[in-house]
């Protein structure tokens, strides 16, 4: 199947993909609060005459191409942003303080609308439906209720859908290449929150306390054995604390440390044990004359891509982009909520390269100074539709569907 057609068509489009993804960047938008990225999204597909559905899972879009009958294929970006001040001087430069498009995300959202365009040309030749969901709030662990994956699943966007597919900006990768991998992918990403009580004195009298900060850094410095002498070293895992809170003044022995951080792990195992044994290490205050209290809250579960489907993308994007642009890559300790929509179907997780060649270092994901190539763009919606092309036409009909049932 040649796909250089589509290529060219998603090319004339990259003035409009690049002036859709500036202006997402100059308003960005936290989780769940993401109504003006939403309301850009409905008019461009209502423009199009495509039909969509808002307030899913609160600011989420979901729009369709295609006929009822046959295979669904979805094509998944998220919207939301992050709370970090963006350093970059440039026009499209975040015009909220304090929140910038600092994970692509804004990318995403303008490749999607690009692949719904080029999809809606193609809809005559469609033999199955392409569903588009725009998805908020990728960048949370909540407490309750869940991510915005979790919630547009809980609203049934994937009653109908036989494979997603999500796609994600990656800036240690040139502009062009296409990263993919079978299986595994990405972590579970968990949160923790661990407090550590002990008992208040004069700074001069620490015999009459218990010092909290003591504990706190003897509860830091054995949990660092966690992974390094409790977990095989054949198995991956991570645990880091982000932040200490403690203490008010030089001359108070402090009561009180609150202590966060992030659990990655790949296995479902592992996950629990490391779960288990930081609330054991946790107790060893204790024995100190202090207390604790754990709250941990268990995020996304991990990536792990679909052999078929991923194989299948890869075939196609080497016929995108090329076959020397077609990688494999290795596994990321970093979490996303697409793991929630891989728990209800056949699903894979591409990363597009979009460092440019001509900036000397990469822009790092989650900095104030992240950007990225808007040559990247074409491609990605170019990508993205003519996987949902080449799906369909490979799985639509009747014979198709009954081989990817019984693949399953």
């Amino acid at each position: 199947m040649e796909f250089e057609s589509l290529l060219t068509a998603a090319h004339d489009l990259a003035p409009h993909l690049s002036a859709w993804r500036r202006a997402l960047h100059r308003w960005p938008e936290l989780a769940f609060g993401e109504q003006r990225t939403a309301a850009l999204v409905a008019a461009r597909l209502h423009e199009w005459g495509i039909p969509c559905a808002t307030e899913i899972a609160q600011t989420g879009v979901v729009a369709w191409v295609g006929p009822e009958t046959g295979v669904t294929i979805a094509l998944r970006a998220d919207m939301d942003a992050l709370p970090i001040p963006e350093e970059n001087e440039v026009p499209y430069r975040s015009e909220r303080p304090g929140l910038m498009h600092a994970c692509g995300h804004d990318a995403h959202t303008a490749m999607l609308l690009g692949a719904a365009r080029l999809l809606k040309a193609r809809e005559a030749e469609l033999p199955g439906r392409v569903k588009f969901i725009f998805q908020p709030a990728e960048e949370v662990i909540p407490d309750e209720g869940g991510s915005g994956a979790w919630r547009m699943i809980a609203e049934g966007v994937l009653d109908d859908v036989d494979a997603i597919v999500g796609l994600h900006v990656d800036p240690t990768l040139p502009t062009g290449r296409v990263g993919i991998r079978p299986g595994p992918l990405m972590a579970a990403a968990d949160r923790f929150e661990l407090t550590i009580l002990g008992k208040a004195a004069h700074g001069a009298h620490p015999y009459q306390g218990v010092d909290a900060i003591v504990l706190a850094a003897q509860v830091i410095t054995a949990v660092q054995t966690l992974v390094s002498r409790r977990i095989p070293a054949s198995k991956e895992a991570v645990v880091t604390f982000g932040t200490i809170q403690g203490g008010s003044k030089e001359n108070i022995i402090c009561d009180r440390v609150v202590l966060t951080g992030t659990v990655r792990t790949f296995e479902a195992a592992i996950r629990d044990q490391l779960e288990a044994e930081l609330a054991q290490v946790a107790s060893l205050v204790r024995a100190l004359g202090g207390d604790y209290r754990l709250r941990y809250v268990r995020g996304s579960p991990p990536v792990n891509n679909d052999g078929l489907l991923t194989g299948f993308v890869s075939r196609v994007a080497r016929q995108v982009v090329g076959a020397e642009q077609v990688v494999e890559i290795p596994k990321s300790t970093g979490g996303e909520d697409f793991a929630w929509y891989q728990q209800k179907t056949r699903g894979t997780f591409v990363r597009l390269g979009c460092h440019d060649p001509a900036d000397p270092q990469p822009r790092a994901l989650h900095t104030p100074t992240f950007d990225l190539d808007e040559a990247t763009l074409p491609l990605g919606a170019a990508l993205l539709a003519a996987i949902a092309i080449a799906w369909l036409q490979e799985y639509g009909h009747r014979e198709g569907r009954s081989r990817l049932r019984s693949s399953s």
